[in-house]
């Protein structure tokens, strides 16, 4: 719930937080793995404050802190932050409102945490956590509908989709940082004689990755009214897709080469506490089914929704040469989701699968009820039959060698604090031999 982290009115002695602009406010205080670009220094959990970065491992040492927070702040200095998810709600809250009033205009401990400030423009980035397990779902209604009537106009849904929150088991070992590049896939191509070629149809997902935290035994189940408190917190994630790869394997079993190859996670978590002004009513139409119980309660329906607006911009490489900017390529949020958060987690463990600090869930691409808002090339292409015009005379149905793709996340309306998620960006490199 809202508690004085989240006033409107707080400002940090951090001048860079004070901007409207920025991502990055003291109502944000978002976590990442950071260390000082080109040095050999133990990468080290930080918090971000406007332009610069807390350094978590050095405010430990300089700060003066009470106990309970001290504990937890040392699990947050770590090279990775499973201890820190593991710690759940009751402690993650006491470290934000402890480095919340420690970061405030006319703190005492100002003194002491000013040195332990890094600015981001000098640091490098790594994974936040040790990912253990990755899942990534299908949430989005509009484009689950816009997908399925590419390949079935008269039936694009399938009829357990509006029943269950449909997810498949993707490949941890190639989840990567904002800013590392990826080599665009090789895969079996389909058609009256498959080849084994480079796809000539890759594509970003616009979605958002989710961290565990405290996990549940093998066995057991999170139930739907406990589930939010095993979030730790949100980032942005681009799940790219091998599109022909993908539509030649995937039957019967689903996603496997066409996916597996790269997915692209922001290095900043923002929490779940921090995005409390942003909920939203969750509402599932009358016409449709409604959830199951396990998947429902009065707390899902009044406020399981967030209202995270999302946008993705591409850059080709004829653009860096020339110096244009990024193109915009479509706005959406995240409240057109078709599941919450809550029945992601309660689903994922109904049948006693056991979560861990640290596992990653994916949301599966956000699309919006507007073609304008949709998530993927493939959708803004119609499948590639209608390329996309770039500012620059250029045009896309499918990324090209060289393209970057950058993605936001932010949360503004009146009467709270814009916060943000920073940008996750990536750049596809042509095909090894």
């Amino acid at each position: 719930m809202l508690n004085e982290t989240h006033d409107p009115a707080l400002r940090s002695w951090v001048d860079s937080a004070n901007l409207p602009t920025t991502d990055f406010p003291i109502q944000n205080l978002p976590f990442a793995v950071f260390r000082r670009a080109g040095t050999s220094e133990e990468f080290r959990g930080g918090v971000a404050i406007g332009d610069e970065i807390l350094d978590l491992a050095a405010a430990a040492r300089f700060g003066v802190w009470d106990p309970v927070v001290t504990r937890t702040l040392a699990s947050a200095s770590r090279p990775v932050l499973n201890e820190l998810m593991a710690s759940g709600p009751q402690a993650w809250s006491a470290l934000r409102l402890a480095l919340s009033r420690g970061l405030r205009v006319g703190s005492a401990m100002e003194s002491a945490l000013r040195p332990c400030l890094v600015p981001q423009s000098r640091v490098e980035y790594a994974l936040p956590a040790r990912i253990g397990d990755y899942t990534d779902f299908y949430i989005s209604l509009h484009h689950a509908t816009a997908v399925g009537r590419l390949f079935r106009p008269d039936n694009p849904l399938m009829p357990n989709y509006k029943w269950v929150p449909i997810g498949y088991h993707g490949r941890s070992s190639s989840i990567i940082v904002s800013g590392q590049d990826f080599v665009r896939p090789m895969g079996q191509l389909g058609g009256p004689t498959p080849e084994l070629a480079p796809s000539r149809r890759l594509d970003y997902e616009l979605e958002l990755g989710v961290f565990v935290g405290p996990g549940n035994a093998l066995g057991s189940r999170i139930g739907i009214e406990q589930a939010e408190s095993h979030v730790f917190g949100l980032c942005l994630l681009n799940d790219w897709s091998a599109r022909d790869i993908q539509a030649w394997e995937y039957q019967p079993l689903g996603p496997f080469l066409g996916k597996n190859f790269a997915t692209s996670i922001s290095p900043w978590i923002v929490t779940r506490e921090a995005l409390e002004p942003y909920r939203l009513a969750w509402e599932r139409p009358a016409g449709d089914p409604q959830p199951l119980p396990y998947l429902d309660s009065p707390q899902v329906r009044s406020r399981g929704a967030f209202d995270i607006r999302l946008e993705v911009h591409l850059q080709t490489d004829a653009m860096r040469r020339a110096g244009k900017a990024p193109a915009l390529l479509s706005r959406t949020s995240f409240k057109h989701s078709y599941w919450t958060l809550a029945q992601l987690v309660a689903h994922h463990t109904v049948n006693g699968c056991n979560l861990q600090p640290g596992d990653l869930l994916g949301t599966g691409t956000q699309s919006g009820p507007l073609p304008e808002e949709a998530g993927s090339l493939l959708e803004l292409s119609a499948g590639g039959k209608q390329p996309i015009k770039l500012p620059n005379g250029e045009t896309r149905s499918f990324l090209e060698d060289g393209d970057t793709v950058i993605m936001r996340g932010y949360c503004e309306r009146p009467g709270a604090a814009r916060i943000g998620f920073g940008e996750l960006t990536g750049c596809v490199l042509p095909t090894t031999a």
